[in-house]
Order: C-alpha cells, then sequence, then structure tokens
C-alpha cells in the first residue's frame, strides 16, 4: 500500500510525560509484557500485538502513561500482553471507561481495543458517543466479521448469507460498516488498515496517535478458525493491486490502472483510466471539513471486496471533549478564588436542590 502522509501537526499525545532527555530509546521488549500470548495458530491478532509493541517506543512517552483498555472478546486480551497499564473492562463498555480516563487524567496517552462484536453490538451506543464527543483516544477496532471468543456466531459486520453457528441458512442482518458509521457519527479521524500489512499499519498508528481527538481504525483481522481467508483477495498481490484504493492525501484515489471519479449526480464510481474523464477524476482531501465525500469513499466497499478504501479517510481539527470539560472546571475553580473545599461539598449537598425524605 502507499505511505501514510500525515500533512497535519502532530499533538495528539501533548502534555503526556515524556522520556527524560539523554534517555535510552526504548525497545520493543520493554513493551512485551511476561504473559503468554493466547490465540488461535494464525490468528491475525499476533501480527497487530507486534506491530504495536513496534511503534510504541517511537512515541518517547513513560509507559506509565500509556493505557489499553479492552472490552470482551479475542482482541481484548491486548491489555494482558503490553507492559503499560491496561484494563481489561466489560462487554461494549471500554470507549465509556476510556472516556472517564481521558478526562479526568490529561497525562495519560488512552488506547480502545475492541472488536467488531464488541464495538458494534452491545458498546454500539458507547462508540458513536465517544466518536462525536472528540474524546482524545485511540480506537483500534479488530474487524474479522465473526464472534470468534464464543466461538463463531455472526457480527454485526458479517456479511449477508454468511453461514455460521448462529445462523446456519445464512445470515439475512444488512451489515455495518464501520467506517461509514464513524464518519456518521462525525468522527475527525477515520482510517482502515489491515493486519498483515506491517508498514501500512504502522504508518496508520502512528497517524491515529498523532491526532488530537478521536482516532478510530478499522484493522482488517483474520479468524482462522471461524471466518478463515475472507480477506484473502486483499493479501495477494496481483488481486490487491486492483482491489485496494488507495488514499492518500492530495493524490488521485487509484487501484491499479482504475480510479476514482464523481459521477453527475455527485456519487462516486471506480472505471478505467481510459474511461475517466480527468475533470472528474477525485483527489483525495483527509482534511476537508465536510465528511460528505469520505463517506461516499466508504460507500465503495461492499462484501465482494472489489472496490476497498484503504487508509486516512479523514482528518480533521476539532476541539476535544477531555479538554473542554477540563476548562471549564479551571474557569469554575478560578471563578470561586481557589480550590473546592468541605465547605464547599456541605454547601452543594444543602443547597436548594435538597430534599427530606422521612416520617
Amino acid at each position: 500500500m502507499s505511505t501514510i502522509d500525515l500533512g497535519m501537526p502532530v499533538h495528539g499525545t501533548e502534555g503526556v510525560p515524556t522520556l527524560a532527555e539523554g534517555s535510552a530509546p526504548q525497545t520493543k521488549k520493554e513493551f512485551t509484557s511476561d504473559q503468554e500470548v493466547r490465540w488461535c495458530p494464525g490468528c491475525g491478532d499476533y501480527a497487530i500485538l507486534a506491530a504495536v509493541q513496534g511503534f510504541l517506543p517511537e512515541l518517547g512517552l513513560k509507559r506509565e502513561n500509556i493505557v489499553f483498555v479492552s472490552g470482551i472478546g479475542c482482541s481484548s486480551r491486548f491489555p494482558y500482553y503490553l507492559d503499560t497499564y491496561g484494563l481489561h473492562s466489560i462487554h461494549g463498555r471500554a470507549p465509556a471507561i476510556a472516556t472517564g480516563l481521558a478526562t479526568s487524567r490529561s497525562d495519560l496517552s488512552v488506547f480502545v481495543v475492541t472488536g467488531d462484536g464488541d464495538a458494534l453490538s452491545i458498546g454500539g451506543n458507547h462508540l458513536i458517543h465517544a466518536l462525536r464527543r472528540n474524546v482524545n483516544l485511540t480506537i483500534l477496532l479488530f474487524n474479522n466479521e465473526i464472534y470468534g471468543l464464543t466461538k463463531g456466531q455472526y457480527s454485526p459486520t458479517s456479511h449477508v448469507g454468511a453461514v455460521t453457528k448462529s445462523t446456519p441458512f445464512g445470515s439475512v442482518d444488512n451489515p455495518f460498516n464501520p467506517v461509514s458509521l464513524a464518519l456518521g457519527a462525525e468522527a475527525t479521524f477515520v482510517a482502515r488498515t489491515m493486519d498483515s500489512d506491517r508498514k501500512h499499519l504502522t504508518g496508520i498508528l502512528r497517524a491515529a496517535t498523532a491526532h488530537r481527538g478521536t482516532s478510530f481504525v478499522e484493522i482488517y483481522q483474520n479468524c482462522p478458525i471461524f471466518n478463515d481467508g475472507f480477506f484473502a483477495v486483499l493479501k495477494d498481490s496481483t488481486q490487491a493491486e486492483a482491489r485496494i484504493l488507495h488514499l492518500t492525501h492530495g493524490e488521485e484515489i487509484t487501484a491499479g490502472d482504475r480510479v476514482v471519479v464523481r459521477r453527475d449526480n455527485g456519487s462516486l464510481a471506480v472505471v478505467s483510466r481510459g474511461a475517466a474523464d480527468p475533470a472528474r477524476v477525485v483527489r483525495h482531501d483527509a482534511h476537508a471539513d465536510d465528511p460528505s465525500t469520505a463517506f461516499a469513499l466508504s460507500r465503495l466497499d461492499d462484501p465482494s471486496l472489489t472496490h476497498v478504501p484503504m487508509g486516512i479517510f479523514r482528518s480533521v481539527e476539532r476541539p476535544t471533549y477531555d479538554d473542554l470539560v477540563r476548562g471549564q472546571i479551571d474557569t469554575a475553580v478560578a471563578q470561586s478564588g481557589g480550590e473546592a473545599t468541605d465547605d464547599d461539598l456541605s454547601a452543594l449537598l444543602a443547597g436548594k436542590d435538597s430534599w427530606t425524605v422521612g416520617a
């Protein structure tokens, strides 16, 4: 795939303590815990874990100021395998817990690791609100289009007709497109990558962590037990060249000899270069304030994987929820003349909005 161009200031970890000047560079080993990694042989999670462990030293942050929060699922074992702070939380609630951490502790770099079932089923509500609020989080969604930990039920991203343990005659549900969902919630950073492309995955991780606000990264991830080879056509070099649409800010969006164009009605289509009107060829603008074109790009993808956009769909600046909340608190403290006291708490409890219950 193409390289990742940030094209914007790097300040996603601003305020998080860094290593002392002159300290020896950190290594992957320092971010690797002593826990036995327990995923099935061939699981795509191994590749993602190796990429994250190899990427974290680049941040130059103290390990005690990095937190990984997960929900429930195969991907949610992640915190055990990293030598940082971590929390294996409850099903679907990782974004809510991470929101509390990011808001109360500006000195933390907070990651959420989740799966397509954890994030988009029971956790769907928490996910969209974290995205719309623009909390300073990096959310990694591993999408294998199946429930792996609970042994092969269909998930919110399983394609129509998918035969699984819970849909023996084929799924009739219309699946979520995670990127479309994130863009619809007006997330400020949205990207897609793949477990087996280490270079592209690491580049996306760098860009996501550099972004201040909610960074949402969908990672296509293979489940060798219950949905093996679903993304195989994107991993075969010959097939991938014709299928993967490369998203690079400022450049035309291409896959082999095909290019993305804008139709008369404003929608997007993929046509051969020879049939394309040069005036209609789309150049990718990841920093456009209006997410409409990014959303249209996300709709080019479908379960056939004929045209799959990969890269950064959107990266824009907007005030973050946690910065705004801390600003309100600082203003309130300044107006009160200093820190809150026990008298302030007593006055609050005995204020006009209190009442007495009893005979």
